[in-house]
């Protein structure tokens, strides 16, 4: 499949669909606390994402039955919610999420704390964010997607932690994924070129430990192979000749906090 370059005006279009899959990231996020399912997270992003005229992206997507993944610490991605999952504090929680709206879609991730964590997940999560920012800053016109996975994996592996390699970011528009794939690993100049009307998903999927994961009998669940836990950071932007554009953003919330 081709990659669909967007004009100014449908990316200008999309900036709906990203604002309120920000808004319901950031909605689910403050209800991350010790004592709540994962079920119960889903059921309030599905109602926040139709009270506010989307549709849930996730929901029934290749056959997921929520509208958010939610992976608990060694869960990388894919976490189906349960009412058996229930948040603790210490935990972390990876949610991820987006909305359909006038049929373009918005898909983001953070990785939430439950209460006060560790000193160790606090350091994974400051660097699994700071990963993703340095993706972002290299989706630059004219560099090559070899450059935004080098950037990311730079960062992540001078603080000694794995990246995913199996999952990786997407082109995205009027389906959720749409080519091309964006490593979060690779050598710079290197991959297809990066070019004014691309949008793209930059989401790192970092490890405390290694880089290898397990599939799990559901189908979906990942978790890391060492059971060491994991981080994902998420957003989704359009590529112009000024630099990248944050589109899964609010006005006065750059990050779902």
């Amino acid at each position: 499949m081709a990659i669909i370059i967007k004009t100014p005006g449908e990316v200008e279009a999309m900036k709906a669909a990203g604002r309120l899959s920000a808004m319901v990231l950031r909605e689910v996020g403050a209800h991350c606390k010790p004592g709540v399912s994962t079920l119960e997270l889903d059921e309030i992003a599905e109602t926040f994402i139709r009270e506010h005229g989307g549709v849930p992206a996730f929901k029934g997507y290749g056959g997921f039955p929520g509208s958010i993944c939610a992976s608990v610490n060694e869960q990388i991605i894919h976490g189906i919610p349960s009412k058996d999952v229930v948040l603790q504090g210490g935990d972390i929680i990876s949610i991820d999420t987006g909305a359909i709206v006038d049929g373009w879609v918005g898909d983001n991730a953070w990785t939430f704390a439950v209460g006060t964590v560790s000193p160790q997940k606090k350091r994974l999560l400051e660097v699994g964010e700071k990963c993703m920012w340095a993706g972002i800053e290299a989706a630059q016109v004219g560099n090559r997607l070899g450059d935004v996975g080098h950037a990311i994996q730079s960062v992540a592996e001078a603080a000694g932690y794995g990246v995913v390699r199996e999952y990786v970011g997407h082109g995205i528009g009027r389906n959720m994924h749409e080519e091309p794939n964006v490593p979060n690993y690779g050598r710079k100049h290197r991959g297809i070129e990066i070019l004014p009307g691309m949008v793209l998903a930059i989401e790192p999927m970092i490890n405390q430990g290694t880089h290898r994961t397990r599939p799990m009998p559901d189908g979906w669940l990942v978790c890391t192979r060492d059971g060491k836990p994991s981080v994902h950071f998420e957003k989704t932007v359009a590529i112009t000749p000024e630099g990248p554009v944050l589109l899964t953003v609010e006005e006065d919330h750059i990050r779902p906090l």
